[in-house]
């Protein structure tokens, strides 16, 4: 699912969970690295995997908003492209 990030549209950091629910984690600054940390702790003390990622849109736009993969977070065992 690698599609190109545009500087024009809304863009946040989430973090995407397997199940599709997400959190965003960033928007007017890139998440630091004790953020990332964290939340990847939340996540394993809950058994659940997911990745941090860069969405592209609003929830209310016509198109569907764009997801780019920047890393894995505590193993996830679907592909991001699912």
């Amino acid at each position: 699912m690698a599609q190109e990030i545009s500087s024009r549209r809304e863009r946040r950091w989430i973090i995407l969970r397997e199940d599709g629910q997400h959190v965003t984690v960033g928007r007017h600054s890139d998440p630091s690295p004790d953020e990332i940390a964290r939340a990847e702790a939340g996540l394993r003390g809950h058994s659940l995997a997911g990745w941090l990622a860069v969405m592209e849109g609003a929830y209310y736009e016509q198109s569907d908003p764009l997801l780019m993969m920047v890393r894995p977070l505590c193993e996830p065992k679907k592909p991001f492209a699912e």
